[in-house]
């Protein structure tokens, strides 16, 4: 019996070291290929950008920026200027879920504002980004689905979404 327990415990535990590259990472769901493409062919135009949030865990990243009536294969990953406009989710890293700095991952949001030809460095993810100064911005929809590809999948501890 104790050779049997032992056993057990030995097939558990490489049981639960197989499921650990899969912990938090989560399906995002959402339309067809089809349907994405007809929501950005439908979605209003202007002098501004769309903008999906986009939180990974001691990242510095605001998210995806893209110009109306493009895919977001077109998105740039931006870091927010904000010497103008507090970003949407500007709050403690250390309150409930729905208070929290990163709440608002994958919402989408109409983003008012210019690039300032900045790069920045962000040390968490080793990446130069664009910086973008805020001005406004408007929530369109909280949750948007994918972002690239119906197969996005979505992990706060890593980065997972990039155009490709």
């Amino acid at each position: 019996m104790r050779y049997f327990k032992t056993f057990l415990l030995i097939v558990l535990s490489f049981l639960l070291c197989q499921c650990g590259g899969t912990i938090g990472v989560v399906s995002m769901g959402g339309p067809t290929l089809e349907e994405r493409a007809e929501e950005i062919d439908r979605e209003p135009k202007g002098d501004f950008y769309y903008g999906r949030r986009y939180f990974v865990n001691k990242t510095r990243f605001w998210g995806y920026l893209r110009k109306p009536g493009q895919s977001a294969h077109h998105a740039k990953l931006v870091v927010f200027r904000e010497s103008s406009k507090l970003n949407p989710d500007r709050l403690s890293e250390d309150g409930t879920l729905e208070q929290r700095y990163g709440f608002d991952q994958n919402y989408e949001y109409r983003i008012w504002g210019r690039y300032t030809g900045r790069q920045v460095y962000d040390v968490n993810s080793n990446q130069f980004l664009p910086e973008f100064l805020l001005t406004h911005y408007d929530l369109v929809n909280c949750n948007p689905g994918w972002l690239f590809s119906p197969n996005d999948s979505y992990d706060p501890m890593r980065i997972t979404l990039v155009p490709r």
